[in-house]
């Protein structure tokens, strides 16, 4: 009955549902696999939760450095939002669709936070090269007009991967089958489901890809750079200790979001199966805003502090 309904050229159409095959089809233990994911997220939302309103109530976080974690824990929980609860809904009910309207939202969401957070990311690597290497003009070069912009840059050019990228992927004819072998909508995934010849598309989204990652790996690279030159002169211990401490947390968190983004994204498709791809995609899109708010606060004695004194007032108010 469809048929009658969608536009179709020969054997594929346009806005038919599409099938994610998702992670559990392949799994011995789905169930399992299941609960490990809904935990994942429940601790995921709770710990980014928790990381803003400690950065909220506690004028010990009132910094531009904290400020721009809050930030990255908003993007964090969007971002899981995004694609969790749609795949465990699933599995719970026995469907494994999803509308061609759901998919370019999901699309278009997937991307516009993935971006963001890319250029947050590096732009948060500017503000450990003032606080180190210019302490003394800090509070003028780190100002909350800065950190606003910071945060509207982050906003602006994620915003503008989803809008140019999103469009241009979903207007492809996509064959019959219309099985996604992945747990979201993701471009490269639906890419392989095109009827038509999509390889200039993939060489420009290659090349923007490039671009979304290398700018900020640049800025990341020559504030690490810098930061390095001047922990290295330090004659305090503690001081160097420190320095060293807080900008371990931001590269580990650097390095695994970059580093699984690069593999799907910049590495030839050859050199990796579908498989594998959804492997890397669950570790940056489902385990990375789990790990960004344990890294920061279990390395940092800010946050740990904050933390304590919290717990400290809920547990003496209810007495």
């Amino acid at each position: 009955m469809t048929s009658f309904f969608l536009p179709f050229w020969g054997n594929y159409s346009i806005y038919a549902d599409f099938v994610l095959l998702g992670l559990f089809s392949n799994t011995p233990f789905p169930w399992l696999l299941f609960v490990l994911i809904f935990l994942v997220f429940v601790i995921s939302i709770a710990s980014n939760t928790i990381m803003i309103v400690l950065i909220h109530m506690d004028s010990r976080l009132h910094t531009p450095m904290y400020f721009l974690l809050s930030q990255l824990s908003i993007m964090d929980i969007l971002y899981i939002s995004t694609i969790v609860p749609k795949m465990l809904v699933d599995q719970m009910v026995g469907q494994r669709a999803i509308s061609f309207a759901g998919c370019t939202a999901q699309h278009f969401l997937y991307l516009t936070l993935a971006g963001a957070e890319f250029f947050l990311l590096g732009l948060m690597s500017y503000d450990r090269y003032i606080a180190i290497c210019n302490p003394l003009r800090y509070p003028v070069l780190m100002s909350h007009k800065v950190c606003l912009l910071i945060v509207a840059v982050a906003w602006l050019g994620g915003s503008i991967d989803g809008f140019l990228l999103t469009p241009v992927t979903m207007q492809f004819p996509f064959c019959s089958s219309r099985e996604i072998n992945h747990f979201f909508c993701e471009v490269p995934a639906l890419l392989k489901l095109s009827c038509m010849d999509t390889s200039a598309y993939e060489t420009a989204m290659y090349i923007c890809c490039i671009m979304m990652l290398l700018i900020p790996f640049s800025v990341i690279s020559a504030s690490y750079t810098r930061i390095l030159i001047t922990v290295y002169r330090m004659s305090e211990a503690e001081g160097r200790r420190k320095a060293v401490a807080t900008c371990s947390s931001h590269m580990v968190v650097v390095s695994l979001f970059y580093g699984a983004a690069m593999y799907t994204y910049v590495l030839p498709n050859s050199y990796h199966t579908p498989e594998q791809d959804k492997a890397v995609s669950a570790f940056y899109t489902i385990l990375t805003p789990l790990l960004n708010p344990l890294i920061y606060s279990l390395r940092n004695k800010d946050v740990t502090g904050a933390l304590q004194k919290a717990l400290g007032s809920c547990f003496s108010s209810g007495e």
